[in-house]
């Protein structure tokens, strides 16, 4: 059933006329199928939707994806983020507004969207495994990683904010 879904969600894409370089959906349906797959699973986690959407907000302000955080932004809103938790987040180690498990996702966040630089240490991963369980670290694992593919993709391909 999802496969079909995503299959649909694919094909739309692919009429859709898109403001950037190559409508990627439409060149490319398969691998984008399965970015779709993976993108619905991370919707579906335990992790709360809200720190969720913060964390892509996180790594799209590090990856400078103006298309993303524009996104991000207005979703993190929907969900009733405040403006100090969206305003925040470039300073978040400095501020009092984020939960112990909302900073540890974010040091994360950080940590493997910067890998080459920062790395994921023993230490990192044992911080939020204060926090998080086994299913749940391997689920921020790939909601970190869904939106640096994202953020990568929408920047070379020239996605612009509308």
């Amino acid at each position: 059933m999802s496969n079909l879904l995503n299959k649909g969600i694919v094909k739309v894409a692919g009429w859709m006329k898109m403001d950037n370089r190559i409508n990627y959906f439409k060149v490319a349906p398969k691998a984008m199928e399965h970015v779709m797959a993976l993108e619905n699973y991370t919707r579906k986690t335990s992790i709360d939707r809200k720190l969720r959407e913060l964390i892509k907000l996180r790594v799209s302000l590090i990856n400078g994806c103006a298309y993303c955080i524009d996104m991000h932004t207005k979703g993190a809103k929907k969900l009733k983020a405040t403006e100090e938790e969206i305003n925040q987040l470039e300073s978040w180690r400095d501020s009092d507004v984020y939960t112990p498990e909302a900073r540890v996702a974010f040091e994360l966040a950080e940590h493997v969207t910067l890998i080459s630089e920062k790395g994921v240490s023993d230490q990192l991963y044992e911080r939020v495994r204060e926090h998080y369980d086994e299913k749940a670290y391997v689920d921020l694992i790939l909601i970190i990683n869904q939106i640096n593919m994202w953020n990568r993709l929408s920047i070379s391909m020239g996605n612009a904010v509308k």
